[in-house]
């Protein structure tokens, strides 16, 4: 049945997220990107990621809520690092942030296909004491 096969591939898609925020970001195997990004959004999303870590090391992603509707996942998460490298041309604060994000995942064939996201820069710089 058709609703059968639709819940079947949300709860897949919701895996991949689950997947991507527990081994990929919290566990940082970054070698696993190309296991739920599309081969379009792979790259970008290793160099961001990449670059985020290298700001971050301690990056972790706290999952909160995972909502889901057809090849529409949306995920808010609580964000914790300290600022150890350079990010946004700021130099490393040795600060601790933390704060809320909200991102929409799309899919194509079981993998991301594209993200948007609303990110809460300015408690991170204020927190970080770049502002």
């Amino acid at each position: 049945r058709e609703a059968d096969r639709m819940s079947e591939r949300i709860e897949r898609n919701q895996e991949v997220v689950r997947r991507l925020v527990e081994r990929v970001i919290n566990q940082w195997h970054i070698e696993e990107l190309d296991q739920v990004f599309s081969p379009r959004g792979v790259e970008g999303a290793r160099k961001d990621f990449i670059s985020f870590r290298e700001a971050f090391p301690d990056w972790q992603m706290e999952l909160k809520e995972l909502v889901a509707e057809g090849d529409t996942v949306v995920a808010r998460f609580k964000c914790h690092g300290t600022h150890r490298g350079r990010w946004r041309g700021d130099g490393p604060t040795n600060k601790r942030m933390t704060v809320d994000e909200v991102f929409f995942f799309r899919f194509e064939d079981g993998l991301i296909s594209d993200v948007w996201a609303l990110e809460d820069t300015w408690t991170r710089k204020r927190q970080l004491g770049l502002l």
